[in-house]
């Protein structure tokens, strides 16, 4: 039933600007209206910390998988629990639970730096619902790693089950996984768009599409991407002396939205890293009996590059 449920619905209907305006506004709104609307209906909400988190796993448990990416918010309650030189997105995350604006029922952090690895144990200490850390291989040329991941993800997925009360069948997580791989072929397709007419979509906008991603039902990021894009591609706009830049360096702590609209009417934005746990597998996951193993496979073989994943058979300066 919480599935069926419409999070963001006001774009329908609406010319190409405004839809974006919406999307911008809803990506920059700290009170989180799209949880807020899940929860009213009795969905149930996974928070997980960046960068790579399985979100088909959750997905199939009928749960939302909520991006937990920080926010526009003073730490006035979260600075207590940290280090003063800590990074903001570490207190402004765990400020929006603590304000009361993002109600979670599960969290999960990787091992991607000290503050993230610790961030689970902290968030626990003030909630008494499962916050737990997702461990990723260090060794991805291990001939063991793939075992080793499968069996996180199969911890997680036994994690969801006792949230839930239910099993997470082999249909289900092949069904989430279709959903998942219509997502990342239509953001694949807005980055193509990006990288080949950049003058047809600004900077901030291409963010804030992507952002939505995060925070509803992909059936329902779907819809509107499927929407937009070809808005987008009939744009008729004139290509402008600009020049092409990639933007590195955004993989966890994200820069304001206000930035990226100021980058982006200097130069062409054509590609970047801007919330890559939303678009790091490359292409399709295959279906089989075994998804968790497929999962698996496709982050260790088929991912983007990342300065927090250390995979030596990925070289640092083909990045670009």
């Amino acid at each position: 039933m919480t599935e069926q449920v419409q999070v963001f619905e006001s774009w329908r209907g609406k010319p190409l600007s405004e839809i974006m305006l919406l999307c911008r506004e809803l990506t920059e709104d700290t009170t989180f209206p799209t949880v807020k609307k899940w929860r009213e209906n009795g969905g149930k909400v996974v928070g997980h910390f960046q960068v790579y988190f399985p979100e088909e796993i959750v997905h199939a448990a009928g749960l939302l998988p909520f991006k937990v990416r920080g926010s526009n918010m003073a730490p006035d309650k979260a600075d207590s629990r940290f280090g003063s030189y800590l990074c903001s997105i570490i207190k402004t995350s765990l400020e929006a639970v603590l304000s009361d604006e993002l109600v979670l029922d599960m969290f999960v952090t990787h091992p991607i730096c000290d503050a993230a690895r610790n961030l689970g144990a902290i968030w626990g200490r003030n909630y008494d619902y499962s916050c737990q850390i997702l461990y990723l291989p260090q060794n991805p040329n291990s001939a063991s790693s793939i075992d080793y991941l499968a069996g996180e993800y199969d911890r997680l997925k036994r994690d969801v089950e006792a949230l839930t009360g239910n099993k997470i069948t082999t249909e289900a997580l092949n069904h989430s996984i279709t959903v998942f791989n219509k997502n990342r072929k239509l953001l694949r397709d807005l980055y193509r768009i990006k990288r080949e007419t950049p003058w047809k979509v600004a900077a901030d906008d291409a963010y804030a599409l992507v952002a939505l991603a995060g925070m509803m039902p992909r059936e329902q990021h779907n819809d509107l991407l499927q929407a937009v894009l070809p808005m987008i591609e009939a744009v008729e706009a004139k290509q402008e002396d600009r020049i092409r830049v990639v933007f590195e360096g955004a993989f966890c702590e994200q820069p304001p939205l206000d930035l990226i609209r100021t980058i982006g009417r200097s130069c062409y934005v054509v590609d970047d890293d801007f919330l890559i746990g939303l678009r790091y597998l490359l292409s399709d996951v295959k279906q089989s009996d075994n998804p968790l193993y497929q999962l698996s496979w496709s982050y260790l073989e088929d991912s983007s590059y990342s300065p927090v994943q250390h995979d030596l058979r990925k070289r640092k300066e083909n990045m670009l």
